[in-house]
C-alpha cells in the first residue's frame, strides 16, 4: 500500500494497510515464511533477515499492518498479549512507579503484582474515571500510566485525551485497546504513547491464534522495544502472524456486526427481570455514554451483566447452547464466562475483585435473534 495509506478510510486500511503483494511472485497474500534462519551472502551481510527470532518477513508484514490500523509509525508483535505488556514493563527500573486502572484483566493484575513487583516496581490501583484521584496517584517516580478502555470486565471507560493531558512529563500513557479494537478507537490520535493489543481477540477474530502487539510513534522508543523484542525473544511464529493478518482483513466488517448484535442483546438484558444491571457503553444509562459516543466509533461486542448471586451467574453460564462457556473473547462465535472464577480468579481476594454475580459475554456475529433466544432460555 502507498505511503498515503493513512489518508484512506479505516475499512480500506483493514484490507490493505501495511501489506504489499509478495515482490517475486506477486502473491496477493503474505507468504508464511516458515524458516528459522536465512542464508547470508557473506558474514554479516544479509537481506535484512538473519534469524527468525530477530525478524521474519511474515512478522514484518503483520507489524506494518497493525501499525497502520492504529495510525501509528511503528508496530511490534509478540507471542501473547501478556508478553507485549511484559515488554513495556521492561522499560522500567527498580524504584519506578506505575499508575494502573483498578479494573483490568486478571492476567495483567497477576503480572504486575505477582511478577513485576518482585523487582522493586510499585503499582497504584486507581479509578481512572476519578481525575482527581489519578492526579493524586502520580509521584515523582511515576513512569507509566496503564489503562484499559473499555475495562475488562466492568466496562468502564477512560477518557484517553484527558488522561494523556494530565500525565506529568516523563510519564508514558499506555492503552490496552483490546476490547475496542482500532476499528472503534485509535488511542495514539488521542495522545497515548503506546497502544497494546491481545491480537488473540478481535484482530485475529477466529479463536485460532494467540498473540500480542504494541504500536507507537516515537523512534527512540521503537529502538528500545525492538531490542527487547529480540533480546527477550517472546515472538510469534510465522503461522501465527499469518493468521492474524488474515483476520485483520475483515476486522471492520466483524466489529460492525459484533457491535450491532451486542447493542440489541444489551437492550434485551436491560429489560429482563433476572438481570440487576447491564454494563455496556452503548446503552444510554451507562454513566459514560456520552464519552463512548465521543471516543468510540462502535460500542463494541463485549457486555457484562450482574445477577443477584454467584450461583445464579454460574448456572446461566452452563445453560446456554450457542454461547460457549469459555475464556477469551473477540472471535466470530459468541462466548460466555464467569470472570470471578475464570479470567479474573487471580483478583478474587484483591482490591480489584469483580462481583461474584457478574457474567461476561463476547457477542459473536451469529443471527441476533438466535443469540437472544439462547440467553433468554438460560436466564430462566
Amino acid at each position: 500500500m502507498s505511503d498515503d495509506q493513512n489518508n484512506h478510510h479505516f475499512d480500506t486500511i483493514s484490507v490493505h494497510g501495511g501489506v504489499e503483494p509478495e515482490p517475486h511472485t506477486g502473491a496477493i497474500m503474505t507468504p508464511i515464511y516458515q524458516t528459522s534462519t536465512f542464508v547470508q551472502s557473506a558474514p554479516g551481510q544479509h537481506s535484512g533477515y538473519e534469524y527468525s527470532r530477530s525478524d521474519n518477513p511474515t512478522r514484518t508484514a503483520l507489524q506494518a499492518s497493525i501499525a497502520a490500523l492504529e495510525g501509528g509509525k511503528h508496530g511490534l508483535v509478540f507471542a501473547s498479549g501478556l508478553a507485549a505488556i511484559d515488554t513495556v514493563l521492561r522499560l522500567l527500573k527498580p524504584g519506578d512507579h506505575v499508575v494502573v486502572g483498578d479494573d483490568v484483566y486478571g492476567g495483567t493484575y497477576r503480572l504486575f503484582e505477582r511478577v513485576i513487583a518482585r523487582y522493586g516496581i510499585t503499582f497504584s490501583w486507581v479509578n481512572l474515571t476519578d481525575i482527581d484521584a489519578v492526579k493524586a496517584a502520580f509521584r515523582p517516580e511515576t513512569r507509566l500510566l496503564w489503562l484499559e478502555t473499555p475495562t475488562n470486565p466492568m466496562m468502564r471507560l477512560a477518557d484517553i485525551r484527558q488522561l494523556a493531558a494530565i500525565a506529568p512529563e516523563g510519564v508514558r500513557v499506555a492503552v490496552d485497546n483490546t476490547f475496542a479494537s482500532p476499528a472503534s478507537q485509535q488511542p495514539l490520535k488521542m495522545g497515548a504513547d503506546i497502544v497494546m493489543h491481545s491480537s488473540t481477540k478481535y484482530l485475529g477474530g477466529h479463536s485460532d491464534v494467540v498473540g500480542g502487539a504494541l504500536v507507537f510513534n516515537d523512534d527512540e522508543l521503537y529502538t528500545t522495544l525492538k531490542f527487547l523484542q529480540n533480546a527477550v525473544g517472546a515472538v510469534p511464529g510465522p503461522m501465527d502472524c499469518f493468521l492474524v493478518l488474515r483476520g485483520i482483513k475483515t476486522l471492520h466488517l466483524r466489529m460492525a456486526r459484533h457491535s450491532e448484535n451486542a447493542g440489541a442483546i444489551a437492550e434485551m438484558l436491560a429489560a429482563h427481570p433476572a438481570v440487576e444491571r447491564v454494563l455496556y457503553p452503548g446503552l444510554p444509562d451507562h454513566p459514560q455514554y456520552d464519552l463512548a459516543r465521543q471516543q468510540m466509533r462502535y460500542a463494541g461486542g463485549m457486555i457484562s451483566f450482574i445477577v443477584n448471586d454467584e450461583q445464579k451467574a454460574r448456572e446461566i453460564c452452563t445453560r446456554t447452547r450457542i454461547f460457549s462457556l469459555a475464556e477469551s473473547l473477540g472471535g466470530v462465535e459468541s462466548l460466555i464466562e464467569h470472570p470471578y472464577s475464570m479470567t479474573h480468579a487471580s483478583t478474587a481476594d484483591s482490591e480489584i475483585a469483580v462481583p461474584p454475580g457478574l457474567v461476561r459475554l463476547s457477542v459473536g456475529i451469529e443471527y441476533v435473534d438466535d443469540l437472544k433466544a439462547d440467553l433468554t432460555s438460560a436466564l430462566g
